[in-house]
């Protein structure tokens, strides 16, 4: 049995939008949306409304690092 992530997951959160969306620009993603794409994650299971602008914007920047950095690993 498997934990599922919660809003303060937010490196591996990123991770697994990562893998879902990765042709997608995180910085280009609007909270609403990344807000509703986190909740739709097979491996979510936190309370949608215990998100905010501080844990939305933490999953964003971990996207965007973590994006970046495959982006290096594959030149």
């Amino acid at each position: 049995m498997t934990n599922k992530l919660k809003w303060i997951d937010s490196e591996e959160l990123a991770l697994a939008l990562l893998k879902k969306y990765p042709d997608v620009d995180p910085l280009a993603v609007r909270f609403a949306d990344l807000r509703q794409w986190v909740c739709a994650l097979e491996e979510f299971g936190d309370d949608p409304k215990k998100s905010n602008e501080a844990k939305l914007e933490a999953v964003q920047m971990s996207w965007d690092e973590a994006r970046r950095e495959n982006r290096e690993m594959e030149n």
